[in-house]
């Protein structure tokens, strides 16, 4: 049976050939109208010596399985050699919340301030202020009120801040040590992480230990 839509254009440059694939209707068509012209239009082309063939998928984005069904119809003509693919790429799935996001002010007494994610906070948590957030939080500023991460059971985030003096820490379900421990502590910029069913706090240079990538700037 005909195919009579005209999903893809074949055109010839000066070394080869260019498929122009349609980029909005169904994959599906697609890829039957590109069978169909390989078996029944430009046989004089498509028999002779080898040639170049660029492939343009406009805005269609594809998957490399999907990619690979078109090259594979492509390659059943022995002459035709594939030399290009173009399409937009595409943009691996960020899970929801996963994303680090940048927010300033000052978190006061008696507000609660929450993220879904990775947080960059630049700012202060005043005393009686909250910050809760389902994955790590960084506060680049003082961290005097509370701090709760991973409040969904991620039991691998970490509370990081430039002036650690905090009222009380969590992660996940954890708990950290009474607040009049804090006083005596070294003014740096330190992290809290869990490490055998216990709160440790260490010096943000040695986050490596952990094995994590702390390039918390991206996505920002």
């Amino acid at each position: 049976m005909a195919v009579k839509s005209n999903h893809v254009t074949i055109k010839g440059i000066k070394d080869g050939l260019v498929f122009l694939l349609d980029d909005q209707c169904e994959l599906d068509e697609l890829l039957q109208e590109l069978r169909y012209k390989l078996e029944h239009s430009h046989q004089n082309i498509l028999t002779g010596p080898i040639i170049h063939v660029d492939v343009k998928l406009g805005s269609r984005k594809v998957s490399e399985e999907e990619k690979q069904m078109i090259l594979d119809i492509l390659k059943q003509k022995g002459n035709l050699l594939i030399r290009n693919v173009e399409s937009p790429p595409i943009e691996p799935e960020t899970p929801p919340g996963s994303r680090l996001e940048l927010m300033t002010g000052i978190v006061r007494s008696g507000q609660v301030l929450h993220h879904d994610g990775d947080l960059l906070f630049l700012g202060d948590v005043n005393p009686g202020g909250v910050i809760t957030c389902t994955g790590d939080i960084y506060i680049l500023g003082a961290l005097r009120g509370t701090a709760h991460a991973g409040v969904d059971g991620n039991e691998e985030a970490i509370i990081a801040a430039s002036y650690f003096a905090p009222t009380q820490l969590r992660i996940s379900q954890m708990i950290s040590r009474p607040p009049d421990e804090w006083e005596t502590r070294e003014t740096v910029m330190e992290f809290a992480y869990l490490k055998n069913g216990s709160m440790e706090i260490d010096k943000i240079s040695n986050i490596s230990r952990l094995g994590r990538d702390f390039n918390v700037f991206k996505g920002v």
